[in-house]
């Protein structure tokens, strides 16, 4: 067996879990099929993460580091609000189409028999997602590209209620059913 550097075994725990969690069948994954598939035993899997639970946070972290660092990225290189969401909206489904086992995290279908700490943490990356729509919102209208009437609490809720359902139908589809589909029309109702 090839010597890992510090790390690397971690990481490469964490990629096969991302990958199992790819399997449109979407079974619940247990340390031991875990395990089998790094090609460790069970006590090497608890000598790198405390619990599975840990695990998924693991996976959970990965997920909040690319897409709110893309977010940072595009709000601080695009100056119109309007153009933010439009940017916004096809790179979170974007990142559904490369991380597909990810996507079953992020709509909480990997976590329902896990600690419900991760579901929570989960719901408040919609929050923080929500809430970064809402400020790119506001700043189209102060800027006067959308109009002054618009409820920017609702609209972005809507639109991260269009996310998750794009994510979700994609999951549910097993990750047949493009979340890009129709993006350019579908971002311009939502606007």
């Amino acid at each position: 067996m090839p010597a890992f550097k510090p790390g690397e075994r971690k990481l490469q725990i964490l990629q096969v879990l991302a990958e199992m969690l790819q399997q449109p069948a979407g079974e619940k994954i247990t340390t031991a099929s875990l395990a089998a598939r790094v090609d460790v035993s069970e006590a090497a899997l608890y000598r790198h993460f405390a619990s599975k639970a840990q695990m998924f946070e693991g996976l959970i972290e990965f997920i909040e580091q690319t897409l709110f660092g893309l977010v940072n990225k595009i709000t601080a290189e695009e100056a119109s609000g309007v153009r933010q969401v439009q940017a916004i909206v096809p790179m979170l489904l974007g990142f559904a189409v490369k991380n597909q086992g990810m996507t079953r995290v992020l709509i909480g279908d990997a976590l329902v028999h896990e600690n419900e700490r991760l579901q929570a943490r989960i719901n408040q990356l919609h929050d923080r997602l929500e809430t970064q729509f809402r400020q790119s919102l506001r700043f189209a209208v102060t800027e006067g590209e959308l109009p002054a009437t618009t409820d920017t609490i609702a609209q972005a809720n809507l639109i991260v209620c269009y996310v998750t359902g794009r994510w979700h139908q994609f999951a549910k589809s097993g990750f047949r059913r493009n979340p890009l589909e129709f993006i350019d029309a579908q971002v311009v109702a939502l606007l």
